[in-house]
């Protein structure tokens, strides 16, 4: 058989780090501040960033383990851990901003004055910060669900801060108390519309669903084209990692085993037509279906 591996040695690292350092300092900002002027927007934007710096220590620490070597234990290795940590990160966005919601809607039976230059300022420097965070992950988004997963938090992060910078500069024109609560409200509807597709992704992944780019149906037609092929059957495509793609397949080739090249050429055109870098191909002259239920249990294997 043969592989074609693309394994990313890019841990990301210097990326996370500062993305960690510039996020957890934010938070804390934000937090004491929004405290002081009582303002529930800013606190709900700060709990919603420390979410984010737990999700990035997420997606981080799924990267790495992602790069372990595989062993006697773990013929994969751990790559899978950046699927667990990208529903990780989408799970516990979700229910925090189900928090949110809930003290919104409280708060909006009470709503109370806040301070709208502090809002602006501490806001519009949450832009400034999630805004360059989101830039860290920008050339990677597109090949890693993990990449992507921080990439859009931090890039909705910069809208949501943009959106209380607004809230703010209303509450200033109009003093309206209620603006905070329902800032808040709509801030936590733009986040899980956001994390939706995260969650149901990763979760799909986690069950070793068919990535999302993969028609399973094109690959079969593909793969029944070659020359040769008779037929296709244990056709299987799922997710190693949130960047990698395993396949296994048998081609029924009544001609016999066509030599090297065949395979080869079949598993470079399965990773630049389709993506997927690790296809295990087995040749059968005649189909053989799996008889293995009908051993004899009592006979000893060797």
């Amino acid at each position: 058989m043969t592989h074609a591996h693309n394994h990313d040695p890019t841990t990301h690292g210097r990326a996370f780090g500062l993305a960690l350092a510039l996020n957890g300092g934010f938070v804390l900002v934000e937090s004491i501040l929004g405290w002081r002027v009582n303002s529930l927007a800013l606190l709900a934007d700060a709990g919603h960033n420390l979410t984010d710096v737990g999700g990035l220590l997420l997606a981080w620490g799924g990267l790495l383990a992602g790069g372990l070597r595989p062993n006697a234990r773990h013929t994969y290795g751990w790559q899978r851990a950046s699927i667990v940590a990208s529903f990780a990160n989408a799970l516990v966005l979700l229910l925090a901003m189900g928090a949110l919601a809930l003290e919104a809607a409280q708060r909006l039976s009470a709503p109370v004055a806040t301070s709208g230059s502090t809002v602006m300022m501490v806001a519009a420097v949450g832009v400034a910060v999630n805004g360059g965070t989101a830039l860290l992950f920008l050339r990677d988004r597109s090949r890693d669900l993990n990449i992507r997963g921080a990439y859009l938090h931090m890039a909705a992060d910069a809208l949501v801060s943009l959106g209380v910078v607004a809230a703010g500069g209303i509450y200033m024109l109009t003093r309206w108390t209620w603006i905070d609560p329902v800032t808040s409200l709509i801030i936590a509807g733009l986040i899980v519309l956001g994390t939706w597709s995260l969650f149901r992704q990763s979760l799909h992944l986690m069950l070793d669903g068919v990535p999302d780019a993969i028609h399973l149906s094109q690959v079969d037609a593909y793969l029944r084209s070659l020359p040769g092929v008779a037929s296709v059957h244990d056709l299987h495509v799922w997710a190693t990692s949130t960047s990698g793609t395993a396949l296994t397949a048998h081609l029924v080739l009544p001609g016999g085993y066509p030599g090297p090249d065949f395979l080869t050429a079949a598993a470079c055109a399965l990773h630049d037509r389709f993506g997927i870098n690790h296809p295990t191909l087995q040749i059968e002259i005649a189909r053989m279906d799996d008889n293995c239920a009908d051993l004899d249990e009592s006979r000893p294997i060797r």
